[in-house]
């Protein structure tokens, strides 16, 4: 069956890309992501293949790989996870020692297979593959110049804006190009994205999300995280700087002129609390260790009596030992999580307010059966799911359910990539700590402080509290401009 073509302008002495791809997805332009790209490997999408489902947690609902073998690019992507997307088939069809990867989180909106990255586009100076983590504060403000100035956009992702910047740019060389396109971007983004053979990775001038370097049998990998590398067997190599710009071919790795820094650097700390893998290092730090430290501060910060810690698994897993390790309570395997449950389901009733939770976990009545629970979790958002789980314990036995979260109480809008609810959705915004006690159904309540979560990874500050402080290291452009609302980026 032959390969429908992307629709691209065509250089007669270049073949078009070809799309192997049939999946959709229903799409919106703000996602948390997970990239990878590998150069100078043999069989180049088979290792991000396999770097992708490391980062699986990044990105669920979307995966895409584009190769370049000395000649050809080739893309595949589609809807689902990267066990869904891609099969020996597909990843035969993407030869090459050059590829391109990306896992992402999608939400209502239009179904767009155009939307789902790699975005690929042809130029001048070549193929182009693209993988953006973050999100773009001054996405409306820059797509609204370049529609002005006749740029047709494929796509509603603010990743497309750095497309056009590059083909636009009047710059001599590819790496100016790409340098110059840069500049023009506010907010927040880890990309890697591949000019034919050449790769090019960059963390904005804040630093916001993860970007780590390692190297494999003379070649390069570059990913959102180290639990990528490890999956390779590929060496750490160290973390991508805050505006550090660099080229990647083969084994050479070159340091490109840095993007200028605003001020300080803000990595979002809210990756320590939740995203990142507990198994991964980012920037310098385990995210299993940092965890923990969340979870003693909390037991310092909230003491309770009571016969057993649990965790929310499996994200609150390392503060919950951390809570159990410092408060002397035992750690005790209360709740199981169903890890084959996918984000939609059929609900048989309405009037059955507990099935999603159900659906997800499941309580140990033998731990739980005449004890007094603390159980604790990474986050509050929405506050839904926690009323169920209390209901839940009480049902399964618990005397006394104490909960204890391991950070502040979420009260603003993520504006740089983590897909959060609008501010007035958000419990922590509407409800005092009393209040939502009472909500939930809780014998006590107790937040992580702020100051007790940095103190708590001291050492890697100072770090974006944005969701949490409301203080917005890099401006929200197209907030201020009234171009987007200040509730967040999902009334948009």
């Amino acid at each position: 069956m032959p390969h429908a073509p992307l629709p691209l302008p065509v250089i007669p002495t270049r073949p078009a890309i070809n799309d192997v791809a049939t999946h959709q997805l229903d799409d919106r332009p703000r996602e948390e992501c997970g990239v990878v790209g590998v150069s100078g490997l043999a069989n180049a999408s088979e290792l991000v293949f396999l770097a992708l489902y490391a980062l699986q947690h990044r990105g669920q609902e979307a995966a895409g790989i584009v190769s370049y073998d000395g000649t050809y690019s080739r893309v595949h992507k589609g809807a689902g996870l990267v066990s869904d997307v891609f099969d020996a088939a597909t990843l035969g069809r993407l030869p090459g020692s050059t590829a391109v990867g990306h896992v992402r989180y999608s939400t209502a909106g239009g179904s767009s297979l155009e939307n789902v990255q790699p975005l690929t586009a042809r130029y001048a100076s070549g193929d182009m593959a693209l993988a953006h983590n973050g999100n773009l504060t001054n996405q409306i403000d820059l797509r609204t110049r370049l529609v002005r100035d006749g740029a047709i956009f494929r796509t509603s992702s603010d990743s497309e804006i750095l497309v056009h910047l590059v083909a636009k740019s009047r710059r001599e060389t590819v790496d100016d190009q790409i340098h110059h396109a840069l500049t023009h971007l506010e907010g927040a983004y880890s990309i890697v994205v591949s000019v034919d053979d050449t790769i090019y990775a960059v963390r904005d001038p804040r630093g916001f999300r993860p970007l780590v370097l390692g190297a494999l049998d003379g070649g390069t990998v570059v990913a959102s995280e180290t639990c990528a590398l490890d999956i390779l067997g590929a060496r750490y190599v160290r973390d991508l700087k805050p505006g550090e710009l660099i080229r990647i071919r083969g084994s050479e790795v070159e340091q490109l002129p840095p993007l200028p820094t605003p001020g300080r650097p803000a990595p979002c700390i809210f990756e320590l609390v939740y995203f990142a893998r507990p198994d991964s290092r980012i920037w310098g730090k385990s995210v299993d260790r940092a965890r923990r430290a969340f979870g003693r501060h909390l037991a310092r910060e909230h003491p309770v009596q009571a016969d057993a810690v649990i965790a929310v698994p499996d994200s609150a897993n390392s503060a919950a030992l951390g809570y159990a390790e410092e408060s002397g309570i035992p750690f005790e395997l209360g709740l199981l999580r169903n890890h084959y449950v996918g984000r939609t389901f059929i609900q048989p009733s309405q009037r059955d307010r507990d099935f999603g939770a159900r659906m997800k976990y499941n309580p140990v009545r033998e731990v739980l059966d005449g004890k007094r629970v603390v159980i604790v979790d990474d986050s509050l958002v929405r506050g839904t799911t926690s009323r169920s789980l209390v209901r839940m314990l009480r049902a399964a036995g618990a005397t006394q359910v104490h909960f204890r979260i391991a950070s502040p109480p979420v009260r603003f809008p993520c504006f740089y990539g983590i897909d959060m609810p609008t501010r007035g959705e958000l419990i922590g915004s509407r409800l005092e700590v009393p209040e939502i006690e009472k909500k939930i159904g809780v014998d006590s309540l107790g937040y992580l402080s702020l100051d007790g979560m940095i103190d708590a990874v001291a050492d890697g500050a100072p770090y974006c509290t944005a969701c949490f402080s409301g203080e917005y290291p890099a401006p929200l452009v197209d907030v201020e401009q009234g171009l987007s609302s200040p509730e967040g980026p999902g009334t948009c």
